[in-house]
């Protein structure tokens, strides 16, 4: 499977799934099975090799101002979701974090969106059904402990308000962090 084919998988079950990221799951993982076990391989390395290169720094601080807060764990389903989006607004926030604003649909709930951890496990499901072995090592090395880039204060709302305009002015609020993504202070610049 091709970056091409991978791609249009993640459309072609988005678009049947509506915005319900376990439903997206699902249907990824009902098309993966259709496929051989050499191309489910090959989409789960498209989909990790995605899933590094949106471990930065100032797409967790888009994440933090868009999800009101998000941990660790709340950036990686983050990182899945943005996958998960297709091709487009994948690429056009790993250009410009901030153009996530407009990137959106109008009616985007922070409460109830940006988050699909599941999307993650699509590949490792369907392989396991395929073969009924774990999805063998993908041979990319391991992003680092740390976000690529600068580091981004996650607490200091003016700094983020700045640094994201566009999605502060859509979804930042004071008060940060938010209690929903279990956030006690997140990370910050060190």
């Amino acid at each position: 499977m091709d970056e091409t084919g991978f791609w249009s998988l993640v459309d072609e079950t988005r678009l049947a799934a509506g915005r319900d990221p376990d439903l997206h799951a699902e249907l990824l993982v009902e098309r993966l099975v259709l496929l051989d076990p050499e191309a489910v391989h090959d989409f789960a390395r498209h989909f990790e090799a995605r899933f590094s290169r949106a471990h930065r720094w100032d797409l967790w601080g888009a994440a933090w101002v868009l999800l009101n807060g998000a941990d660790e764990e709340a950036f990686e389903n983050f990182r899945c979701w943005l996958i998960s989006l297709g091709r487009t607004v994948f690429e056009g926030t790993l250009l410009a974090p901030d153009a996530l604003a407009e990137l959106l649909p109008s009616d985007f709930d922070a409460r109830t969106e940006g988050e699909a951890e599941e999307i993650g496990y699509a590949a490792f499901d369907a392989y396991e059904q395929l073969t009924g072995d774990e999805l063998p090592d993908v041979g990319l090395s391991e992003p680092g402990a740390e976000p690529e880039g600068a580091a981004v204060d996650l607490a200091d709302e003016s700094a983020l308000a700045a640094a994201y305009p566009r999605l502060w002015a859509r979804f930042g609020a004071p008060g940060l962090p938010s209690a929903r993504r279990g956030v006690a202070g997140g990370p910050a610049s060190v």
